[in-house]
């Protein structure tokens, strides 16, 4: 969806785009009569993740990138909801959110840097000039990627795990997808990072000297969200996945 960078953030972590894992996880007591359903859910969620992921991997805009990042992820929430455990996928949902968010605006925070440029190939080298915000970035990479004791790890990996403990078709279909999903997650986000922050400067001279970090009312709610990306799936998972907990 084209848009303002600050209404793609909310659009993707918490409206319209997670409403419909949102229905399923409140229409639970009805989807669990329908097995068949369940199956197609999970069949269909395993395969949004690999073919969004894989999908990710070509894109050159920044925002495209982490755009279709969200898809993959909702790919995860779907199928396991489709394997009826719909608090982990509630619990998944409400960490990319945070994540999510945070690489968003991360990402408007380089395009206002560099003139409205969203295209990765003519980025690079941007770590020098704006670190506040390549450091956001990173931490929203790895928080999407699942890296260990990061938010999305949290969810990320309960997800992994319940699926290689099921013993039927489509537990197994969505294991073997899930884990492929990951491998392409990691790599269109370190491929992002590196065209963005790490590789020799390729935008023009003039944007590149005049680019600078964003000014307090935009680095205030990146610092915030970083925060939450780093600690709120720590603070969150007894509550959510604890065992004894009726949520």
């Amino acid at each position: 969806m084209e848009g303002p960078t600050p209404v793609s953030a909310l659009i993707h972590a918490a409206t319209m785009v997670t409403a419909g894992v949102f229905l399923i996880i409140r229409c639970s007591s009805i989807f669990e009569n329908v097995p068949s359903i369940m199956v197609i859910i999970t069949f269909l969620g395993a395969f949004t993740a690999f073919l969004a992921g894989t999908v990710g991997l070509t894109q050159n805009d920044l925002k495209r990138v982490i755009a279709y990042s969200t898809c993959s992820q909702l790919g995860y929430m779907f199928l396991v909801a489709g394997l009826s455990n719909y608090q982990i996928s509630f619990f998944h949902l409400y960490n990319h959110a945070f994540f999510k968010a945070l690489l968003f605006l991360s990402a408007g925070s380089v395009i206002h840097a560099l003139s409205d440029e969203q295209d990765m190939r003519k980025m690079g080298g941007l770590s020098d000039f704006i670190i506040f915000t390549s450091l956001c970035m990173i931490v929203g990479s790895f928080a999407l990627e699942g890296f260990p004791f990061s938010t999305g790890f949290y969810s990320k990996d309960a997800i992994l795990e319940i699926t290689n403990v099921q013993h039927t078709m489509d537990g197994q279909f969505a294991s073997l997808l899930g884990h492929l999903s990951v491998l392409t997650t990691v790599f269109y986000s370190t491929r992002s990072f590196f065209y963005t922050f790490i590789e020799d400067p390729l935008s023009f001279k003039k944007s590149l000297l005049n680019s600078h970090e964003s000014n307090y009312i935009m680095s205030i709610p990146l610092f915030i969200l970083m925060i939450f990306a780093l600690y709120i799936g720590f603070f969150s998972k007894d509550f959510i996945t604890g065992v004894g907990t009726n949520y």
